[in-house]
């Protein structure tokens, strides 16, 4: 079986762990339960299936009852925290410190990366705008912003773009973009990418008034829709998204940094059919 250290998922870990129990021997899910102080006989069973959930009370003895200790038992406990969250703070905390425990026993397991490259808007900008200005300086770069970012802070990000991999240095203060792109873990990037949404539909309600109709557009529907309708407009949009991103590409000698956010979110609950007797 693998490391505890390689999952994310507790309920997965614990079917695998109760697969390769049974592989070796005669075990049960009544036993796997007995032994972590359940009276219900498929409870873990259950919770494998996602059908229900461990508690907080129970982590210790469901780790106890697999032979967790040390450092196993409080990546555990935070696996389960993580696969519990509802809000998105709670898991981030839960993976960082996944992150911290596997780093300390010599295993990368979650990206955090990902979410220091989502964590502002400054990291994609400057991502875009260092390639485009060889030569300059941070502060040069900072100028060049139209939100506030610090030339000290602007070193910083640049110092981290180019030890994750999203820089190559070819020079002094001459960058290029890698071919890496920012990858995550399937878990950690959605939280990450969250982040980055609020920010940057922050900034698109400042646009409104900062810039003149010349520099910016906007535009909207409010419309309804059904099931399929909304499937197909959700498709719609990702493949304008590569189309606009292949327009991008064409061109060499970009001079400037733009963002574009496509939202299509609910107005309103669905409205459900009623029944004609």
């Amino acid at each position: 079986m693998k490391s505890i250290l390689e999952y994310k998922d507790y309920r997965l870990f614990l079917q695998d762990y109760y697969d390769e129990r049974k592989r070796l021997g005669a075990f049960s899910w009544r036993e796997f339960c007995k032994n972590a102080g359940f009276s219900s006989p498929n409870f873990l069973q259950l919770v494998c299936k996602g059908e229900s959930k461990l508690g907080k009370p129970k982590i210790a003895n469901v780790a106890h009852a697999m032979g967790l200790v040390g450092f196993e038992e409080d990546y555990f406990r935070e696996m389960v925290t993580f696969g519990n969250a509802k809000k998105d703070a709670v898991k981030k905390a839960a993976l960082l410190e996944m992150q911290k425990i596997a780093m300390e026993h010599r295993m990368r397991v979650v990206d955090s990366e990902a979410f220091q490259y989502y964590e502002s808007w400054k990291y994609p900008v400057l991502r875009e705008l260092a390639p485009m200005m060889p030569g300059a300086n941070p502060r040069d770069l900072a100028e060049k912003c139209k939100e506030y970012v610090s030339a000290e802070e602007v070193r910083d990000i640049l110092i981290f773009l180019v030890k994750a991999g999203f820089l190559k240095k070819d020079g002094d203060k001459v960058y290029s973009q890698t071919e890496q792109n920012v990858v995550g873990s399937k878990e950690a990037l959605p939280i990450a990418i969250r982040t980055m949404h609020k920010e940057m539909a922050n900034m698109a309600a400042r646009a409104v008034e900062r810039y003149s109709p010349d520099e910016r557009y906007f535009s909207g529907l409010t419309l309804g829709v059904t099931e399929e309708a909304s499937r197909r407009i959700v498709d719609e949009l990702e493949a304008c998204s590569k189309k606009i991103l292949s327009i991008a590409n064409e061109y060499k000698g970009s001079n400037r940094v733009c963002r574009i956010n496509f939202q299509f979110f609910p107005f309103t609950d669905k409205i459900m059919e009623k029944s004609h007797d």
